[in-house]
């Protein structure tokens, strides 16, 4: 019998957000309205740039200082990133993985946000707001793909692990966690209501 290995895996780390219910998801969402509401500079780098719906990427670098709940947030994402970390065996040194950046997504009916990757960062992730039935999932890519130059595609039932694309769906208050070189991209929100979601970079150092 052939000896068949999987190497190099790529990890995806799935967790509720605050098991201790720290952190309230009705004022999460409340909060990231409020902000999307009165952050006149992220509206308007939105509509210059052809973003659907508000982020506040590149208007906001203050959020756990603007609303105590995003404290809260970050308190819990610390603590998610440190097992991940430990899982994914990083040898850290006497540097820590410390958040960078934190910003609100609101994606209305027809938004998408297209494939990316989060250069400068090791872990990169998004906790969710509100999903509404029939929101998109996030779409996670094989990151070989660009060296498969003739490789035929995979079959339909093809194990998970050897998928091009995997298609994660989570729940509001869950929290997904990913490598930040990992491409990643949200499908066209097909609901009818806004999809929200606070995404984050962890850098070293």
């Amino acid at each position: 019998m052939p000896d068949i290995r999987s190497l190099f895996a790529t990890r995806l780390y799935r967790a509720r957000l605050s098991e201790d219910g720290s952190v309230d998801p009705a004022e999460l969402e409340a909060s990231c309205y409020a902000i999307a509401e009165d952050d006149e500079a992220g509206q308007r780098w939105c509509e210059e740039n052809g973003y659907p719906g508000y982020t506040s990427y590149a208007s906001l670098t203050d959020l756990p200082w603007r609303f105590p709940i995003f404290a809260d947030v970050v308190k819990c994402l610390d603590a998610h990133v440190a097992a991940f970390a430990d899982d994914l065996c990083f040898d850290l040194g006497d540097k820590e993985l410390r958040l960078e950046d934190l910003w609100i997504n609101i994606l209305p009916e027809g938004g998408s946000h297209g494939s990316h990757i989060h250069p400068h960062s090791v872990i990169s992730g998004t906790t969710y707001v509100a999903m509404p039935e029939g929101t998109s999932a996030l779409r996670l890519e094989d990151p070989r793909l660009p060296m498969m130059m003739a490789a035929p595609t995979r079959v339909k039932g093809a194990p998970e692990d050897l998928k091009s694309f995997v298609y994660v769906a989570p729940r509001v208050g869950d929290v997904l966690l990913w490598e930040s070189w990992l491409r990643h991209e949200v499908p066209m929100n097909m609901a009818e209501e806004d999809r929200i979601s606070v995404s984050f970079n962890y850098a070293w150092g």
